[in-house]
């Protein structure tokens, strides 16, 4: 699969104000969205990404990479800046970002020309725990609430879960949920963030892939999420790939053929876009 890049991207906060529970006003205090626009015609559709890092950090080709490669298939993306447990930060206000992007998305979907219907969410590694977390942890619409923003659905339409950390028990990747959770967090927290564990019919559908060799995030945390979709009834397309260490993302590489050199992706990749089409996120 060929791509092209788009550059057109900016940066908006997600709160004009503090966020809540800010330390601050440094950058490190500030969660914000990043827009990517298709360049070609768009679907109407937008997907929030939350690049992984182990809550300490975010891997920029799990986000603005992700983003391009979306761009190139019409689906505007929003690139997620969530605070951070390396600047002071744990749950709930990871989540609470996370739901915040989804609720600003769909409230100004019609002055970004896009479909408040069609708002996913996607995420690899820690970014997919939080993904996977928004996606079993979603409030509904919020009347009474003062906030215009924060009155409507933060459930997202449907979930793109990438080698993600899901589960808090002893399949889990320890560093993401020490940062998320600190040193000694109670059995109860511990269950209430293992996702596998909240999923209900009311989930969004989900695709789902992971390696068998993955070292980092045992393949266990997909097939544990997939099968509680099953369970609920909930609509899944779960992709186990071999080979593949923890964290390649596209795993980009140019191919020469002739005279011509392509950019092409895993094919993760072309299974995502083959599944979009069927959620009709991409046109066909």
């Amino acid at each position: 699969m060929a791509l092209s890049f788009s550059l057109h991207a900016e940066v908006i906060r997600l709160w004009d104000g503090d966020a809540p529970g800010a330390q601050g006003s440094e950058e490190k205090d500030i969660p914000t969205l990043t827009l990517y626009k298709p360049e070609g015609e768009a679907t109407g559709a937008s997907i929030v990404i939350c690049p992984g890092g182990g809550y300490w950090g975010l891997a920029d080709h799990e986000g603005a990479g992700y983003a391009r490669f979306l761009n190139k298939h019409g689906v505007t993306a929003f690139v997620l800046k969530y605070r951070l447990a390396s600047g002071g930060y744990q749950h709930p206000f990871i989540l609470a970002d996370a739901a915040r992007a989804v609720r600003l998305v769909r409230y100004n979907a019609a002055q970004w020309g896009l479909d408040p219907d069609r708002i996913g969410i996607m995420g690899s590694s820690a970014g997919g725990h939080l993904a996977s977390t928004l996606l079993t942890h979603f409030e509904k619409e919020v009347p009474a609430t003062i906030d215009p923003i924060d009155r409507l659905s933060s459930r997202p339409d449907l979930g793109i879960l990438c080698y993600a950390v899901i589960t808090m028990s002893e399949l889990t990747h320890g560093g993401s949920r020490k940062n998320l959770l600190g040193e000694n967090p109670s059995e109860g927290m511990l269950n209430y963030m293992s996702n596998e564990k909240m999923v209900s019919e009311e989930t969004p559908p989900c695709f789902i892939w992971h390696t068998w060799e993955d070292s980092a995030v045992p393949v266990e945390n997909s097939l544990q999420f997939a099968a509680a979709l099953r369970k609920a009834g909930v609509p899944f397309d779960l992709h186990i790939f071999e080979k593949g260490q923890h964290g390649i993302g596209l795993a980009e590489k140019n191919v020469t053929k002739g005279d011509s050199t392509q950019t092409v992706v895993h094919p993760w990749g072309e299974d995502l876009i083959y599944w979009l089409k069927i959620r009709k996120f991409v046109s066909e």
